[in-house]
C-alpha cells in the first residue's frame, strides 16, 4: 500500500495531551464524528490498546473493521487492518512533533484505504483527505477543548 494521503495541524497543547486523546478510544465517538461505537480487544503491557474494533458511519461507507495498533515511543502511533465488511486494507499513522519547547505539537495524519468496491484513484484520495482533516480538526478542537493538567 505504498499511496498514501497526509496532512498536518498545530494544536496548542503538549504531545503528551495530544497522545492522550488519540489513546483513549472509548471516547472516539465524542469527537470524531464517523466513529459510532469502539471496542478495544487486547492491550499491551503498557495498557495501550493493540487491537480495536471501530463502527464507522461516514455517509457512503458503513463498516465494522478491527485495528491492530503500534506505539512507537510517546509520539507515534500507527495501525493496519486486521479484518473488514468494506475495506482491503486500512493503514495510518498519527506523528506527534513537539513545538515551542514542547506547548504545541504538530500532528501529522497519514492514511491509505483500499475499499473492496472499485473506486478511480482520485475519488479514494479525495476521500483519504475528507477523513484525515476531518479527524485532524475534531483532534485539535477535542484536544483544545479540554482541561490540561
Amino acid at each position: 500500500m505504498a499511496e498514501h494521503t497526509s496532512s498536518s495541524i498545530t494544536i496548542e497543547a503538549a504531545p503528551a495531551d495530544v497522545m492522550s486523546v488519540i489513546a483513549d478510544f472509548a471516547r472516539y465517538p465524542e469527537w470524531t464524528g464517523e466513529v459510532k461505537e469502539t471496542e478495544v480487544l487486547a492491550t499491551d503491557d503498557r495498557g495501550r490498546a493493540e487491537q480495536v474494533r471501530l463502527v464507522l458511519d461516514a455517509g457512503a461507507i458503513k463498516d465494522d473493521h478491527v485495528l491492530a495498533y503500534t506505539w512507537h515511543g510517546d509520539h507515534e502511533v500507527s495501525w493496519s487492518l486486521v479484518k473488514s465488511q468494506m475495506l482491503r486494507a486500512l493503514d495510518g499513522t498519527y506523528a506527534l512533533e513537539p513545538l515551542a519547547g514542547g506547548e504545541r505539537t504538530e500532528v501529522t495524519y497519514r492514511l491509505a484505504v483500499d475499499v473492496k468496491i472499485p473506486l478511480l484513484g482520485m475519488i479514494k484520495r479525495k476521500a483519504e483527505k475528507v477523513i484525515i482533516d476531518r479527524a485532524l480538526a475534531g483532534l485539535k478542537k477535542r484536544v483544545e477543548s479540554a482541561p490540561q493538567g
